[in-house]
């Protein structure tokens, strides 16, 4: 006899963006939603409206970059964000429903700029991501709760960033971790021991690991499908990077800092010589530059590999595994004689149960 499918219950925990005080909590169908590291994730869901005291509710707290949205699965909170758009709508035959799209919590980092200059000398590097996050929440109006936590790297910087650069507290975050020796972050959603709904900035230096045990995906087995792309055209062994110029004197002419960093290795082992360039706005300090082309090269001296697999959300994968390890382990035609490697989980995407089709997750994966 087979077991009946259970379909997990999701609904909406729509809050006031800097309180966190509950609007309403509505039923939600056909949502999507994902969660990275790097990058930001997102959600878009649709709320059923069928009769006028609902659609009041939902416009009340249906406020985009206004609202908060907290995803519950089950009970368990599996994503949070701020809500961007909303767009109610009618189908032919008068049916009402509102769409949304909300981005994780990082996305409202997007939309803050430093009130004034920041100086930092000698900083942990986390202490200086803390001190962005900190200088955002500090302005009147700016506070949606994100709390800092205290882990240090190891890694000490000196940090300068003025306001009239008009910089985005995202970006500056972003430059500092790309830096060489840089460190991975962003906002974890969960509930902690009493209950209460938390957004923390985490932070992991090189890289967001996560303590659980690693877990185990086989094909044929658990992997419904897999795809490992190799991307050579993001590849580079010499890299450019251009900055701004550092001259102050107005009669001469003023060109971009420009520094290469190239592995001569690659070019002596046979490979042939692949270039790159990056810009970096308000960067004028040789130093800081070299670290940036460094860091790159690292990142792209081979061919990216972005593995990605559909698995059956059996209970054993939650957002909380980004950052974890898993073991891979295929046989098919393409590995004949097996392959058996870990990867690391960057990204999770949930693909809601459908009618004939259970309730899916793709892991998005990098080597370790």
């Amino acid at each position: 006899m087979s077991r009946a499918v259970i379909t997990p219950a999701y609904r909406a925990i729509f809050c006031d963006l800097r309180t966190d005080q509950v609007l309403d909590v509505l039923p939600l169908t056909e949502a999507k939603y994902d969660d990275f590291i790097g990058k930001s994730g997102s959600l878009s869901a649709t709320v059923p409206l069928p009769e006028p005291a609902l659609a009041a509710r939902a416009k009340a707290a249906l406020q985009p970059g206004r609202t908060a949205v907290w995803l519950e699965r089950d009970g368990d909170i599996w994503w949070g964000g701020v809500l961007w758009t909303c767009t109610p709508a009618t189908d032919e035959q008068g049916r009402m429903t509102v769409q949304f799209q909300a981005g994780t919590f990082d996305s409202y980092l997007d939309h803050r700029i430093l009130s004034a200059d920041v100086l930092l000398v000698q900083a942990d590097q986390f202490d200086i991501a803390r001190s962005l996050v900190a200088h955002a929440q500090e302005q009147e109006g700016g506070d949606i709760g994100i709390s800092l936590g205290a882990e240090m790297s190891g890694v000490r910087r000196d940090f300068a960033a003025g306001y009239t650069a008009l910089a985005r507290v995202r970006e500056l975050l972003d430059k500092l971790a790309q830096l060489a020796d840089g460190f991975e972050w962003r906002i974890h959603c969960y509930r902690d021991g009493q209950g209460r709904r938390v957004k923390r900035l985490q932070l992991g230096h090189p890289r967001i690991e996560s303590s659980q045990s690693d877990i185990v995906l086989d094909h044929p087995g658990s992997i419904l499908t897999y795809s490992l792309p190799t991307d050579s055209t993001v590849q580079a062994n010499v890299w450019v990077a251009r900055g701004e110029s550092d001259n102050t004197d107005q009669a001469q002419d003023s060109l971009p800092l420009t520094v290469m960093e190239w592995d001569r290795d690659d070019l002596i082992g046979g490979w042939p010589r692949l270039e790159r360039t990056s810009d970096h706005s308000g960067v004028k300090d040789t130093a800081t530059l070299r670290s940036l082309a460094k860091a790159e090269l690292t990142r792209q001296r081979r061919p990216e590999l972005i593995p990605e697999l559909t698995v059956v959300l059996d209970g054993r994968i939650t957002p909380a595994l980004l950052g974890a390890r898993i073991r891979l382990r295929i046989q098919d035609l393409w590995h004949q004689e097996g392959l058996d490697t870990q990867y690391r989980i960057v990204g999770l995407a949930v693909n809601p149960p459908q009618r004939t089709k259970p309730e899916t997750a793709t892991l998005y994966l990098e080597g370790v």
